[in-house]
């Protein structure tokens, strides 16, 4: 598959490095969080980035002043709570989102969904409105239904570009060319394994017989490393024992694939890395394919290029599962109403009442009142 352009890029030294400059301005939303904070030490390190926005709704003061004093040229801004969203997201170039909450033992990333979409819904529409034409990448899970919750946010501005809005599921694979690499005693960062579909359980489909350099595995063996891929997020939730979910590697990867964007954007050609995107190669709307990235965001759709039968069969198994968290993303959002003037999420139908005072406060008192937002139905 990687024939047809330059293999993504396989690991951050470039993008560290002192020779590649650029002049973007770069925001990340849960920039306090697990994986916000080293996620917001490798781009401060890189030269690729000229500004670092930094947002959160506790402590993002601190990261900032912590992460100023890193003697790289970025520099660097700490924005707290709704009031200074805005201000975070003017003037941006790339916005990285893996603000959200984290999986605990037992869960899975559809289990982060009531809490996650709401959280995405309002960090979209603050996109949508202060930095329309941004690159927007989006690690906060479940990915599978966030991506579609932010293109429909989008929409409902007039402002989505398909283009623009990627589903980070760079880790796995990072994690498929780390685990190859083990099996074949390989040097990982020389190990190129395309993983399509989506971002969470079976629809996480690795191409094994498209890794380069060509490896092969017996037939037992090719299912326990693809079921390990598949599952490698659990397995690190159960490893922390109920204190957290990936946050180094998931920080890595969306450090990469950031790194990868502003690459193309500076205009370097055959940058191809794998997303979760607005898609027409399969029947489902939204699918994770090799992507070749331009100036523009997405420049081509490289597909899915020859599957093996056995990774077929993982196409067709994942197709249900894939469909429904998009559904269930996009139905979110057509159940969402924008509420001017206020923050507060509230149920709808309201009671009576409750509906009479709240517009009567809106009406009356408006600067009690902030920007809209969306009120879940």
């Amino acid at each position: 598959m990687f024939s047809r352009a330059v293999r993504p890029t396989v690991g951050l030294a470039r993008s560290l490095s002192t020779s590649s400059q650029n002049h973007a301005k770069v925001a990340v939303l849960g920039a306090s969080g697990g994986i916000g904070q080293p996620l917001s030490l490798l781009l401060k390190n890189s030269p690729l980035v000229s500004q670092l926005s930094l947002y959160d709704i506790a402590h993002t003061p601190g990261v900032a002043a912590d992460l100023s004093h890193i003697e790289t040229r970025a520099q660097v801004s700490g924005h707290i709570g709704p009031d200074q969203l805005g201000a975070a997201l003017k003037g941006c170039e790339v916005v990285v989102i893996p603000a959200g909450v984290p999986r605990k033992p037992g869960m899975t990333r559809d289990d982060l969904f009531n809490t996650n979409a709401t959280i995405v819904a309002n960090l979209a529409d603050a996109c949508a409105r202060h930095c329309p034409e941004a690159m927007i990448c989006i690690i906060a899970n479940p990915v599978n239904s966030t991506i579609p919750i932010t293109s429909e946010v989008m929409k409902k501005h007039g402002v989505y570009n398909p283009n623009r809005v990627f589903g980070v599921t760079t880790l796995d694979i990072v994690r498929a060319n780390t685990f190859v690499a083990e099996l074949k005693g390989l040097d990982p960062a020389r190990v190129n394994v395309p993983v399509i579909g989506g971002h969470a359980g079976k629809t996480i489909i690795p191409l094994i017989s498209q890794c380069t350099p060509k490896v092969e595995f017996p037939s037992d063996q090719l299912t326990a490393l693809t079921e390990r891929i598949q599952e490698a997020g659990t397995e690190v939730v159960k490893a922390k024992a109920g204190a957290g979910s990936a946050t180094l590697s998931m920080a890595y990867a969306g450090a990469r694939f950031t790194f990868s964007v502003l690459d193309a954007m500076n205009g370097k050609e055959g940058v191809v890395e794998c997303a979760f995107v607005r898609s027409e190669e399969t029947e489902c709307k939204y699918f994770s394919t090799p992507l070749l990235l331009g100036k523009n965001g997405i420049e081509k759709n490289l597909g899915l290029g020859k599957l093996s039968a056995f990774e077929e069969k993982l196409v067709a198994d994942a197709m249900g599962e894939l469909k429904a968290s998009i559904k269930k993303g996009e139905d979110f959002v057509a159940q969402m109403k924008v509420f001017p003037f206020t923050r507060i999420p509230l149920p709808l139908p309201l009671p009576p009442s409750l509906l009479a005072l709240l517009v009567l406060a809106v009406v009356a008192i408006p600067p009690l009142f902030s920007v809209s937002v969306f009120i879940n139905k």
